[in-house]
């Protein structure tokens, strides 16, 4: 005699339907709430999208317009009376090119600087058998919220010899507590305790364990880290300000400062009048700003794809 399965009061009992399991090839039935979500999801998306994009597309446009018609509200979409005086005037300055040279020294030498700091320290902070550890990481902490202010760092640089070296640039900003924050959380909830274990059973020391295994497993927050760290370079404006006289050694940015404040006050030009020359001086800033972003415009899609694998996956725990 055949039992018959009881089943819950109130559930439907389940079908062979039931445990098929979901094929994203076959099309699925959308009721119309279904599509009003999802146009609303788009609409959302697409205008979010269009608030990012659209500042940078009309700099761009901007920067090859005539000012003229820049100011009456008449460039939207795309360039009009197309000139290029604004990046005549500043590619004409030899300093723009010195100071795109030491950018990218202070940039390249001062991220692998960074990266060769943060990384080991962050790697030595995740683990649980170091013991001062938290007392470490509370000093660490410490720093973000009180700093000496600029005097006493001037003082200190002063003292130690960095004042108008390249140096300056690069060795104060050596760690960066965010960053070292971020990477630590990274090993601890990404590296496995197991693979540890494995690496002792096979004789590694620690090094071995962290060179061999750590590093290469660490590429996505390795990037992240050093997109952070090259655009902080990159963007520093005020070490180049107040530490550096030499204006051989001044950054890009300062030598951009420099350009624009000097066709801003040029008022001994006889044959522009001072609305001629705020146009002109404006033409030049927006191609400044174009100037001074391409290159981190150009890095980042190439190391776009490892922000969710880097920040996401270190931001579990923290």
């Amino acid at each position: 005699m055949a039992q018959a399965t009881a089943t819950p009061t109130g559930v439907a009992p389940k079908t062979a339907a039931d445990e098929i399991p979901w094929n994203p090839k076959v099309t699925q039935h959308r009721t119309v709430g279904d599509w009003i979500v999802d146009i609303v999801i788009w609409t959302i998306l697409t205008l979010v999208v269009l608030a990012v994009l659209y500042p940078i597309w009309f700099v761009i446009i901007a920067s090859f317009s005539d000012q003229t018609l820049v100011a009456s509200g008449k460039v939207t979409l795309w360039p009009l009376g197309f000139n290029v005086k604004g990046y005549e005037m500043v590619f004409s300055d030899d300093r723009v090119w010195q100071g795109y040279l030491n950018t990218i020294i202070y940039s390249v030498l001062g991220t692998a600087l960074n990266v060769a700091v943060t990384i080991p320290a962050a790697f030595a902070l995740s683990r649980r058998e170091f013991a001062p550890r938290r007392i470490i990481m509370f000093f660490f902490t410490f720093t973000m919220f009180f700093a000496g202010g600029m005097i006493p760092n001037y003082l200190l640089f002063r003292s130690l010899g960095l004042l108008d070296t390249m140096w300056v640039f690069i060795l104060p900003s050596a760690v960066n507590v965010f960053n070292l924050i971020v990477a630590r959380s990274f090993f601890e909830s990404s590296i496995p305790e197991e693979l540890h274990e494995a690496a002792q059973l096979d004789g590694e020391s620690y090094y071995g364990f962290f060179f061999k295994i750590v590093i290469p497993l660490s590429a996505a927050i390795m990037a992240v880290i050093m997109l952070y760290y090259f655009v902080q370079h990159w963007n520093d404006f005020g070490t180049g300000l107040v530490y550096i006289q030499d204006t051989h050694k001044q950054p890009l940015q300062n030598v951009l400062r420099d350009i624009l404040l000097a066709n801003s006050t040029q008022t001994g030009n006889s044959s522009m009048s001072a609305g001629e020359l705020q146009l002109f001086a404006d033409q030049i800033k927006y191609g400044i700003i174009l100037i001074s972003t391409i290159p981190l415009l150009i890095l980042y899609p190439f190391l776009q794809k490892y922000f969710n694998k880097g920040v996401m996956v270190g931001a579990v725990k923290g």
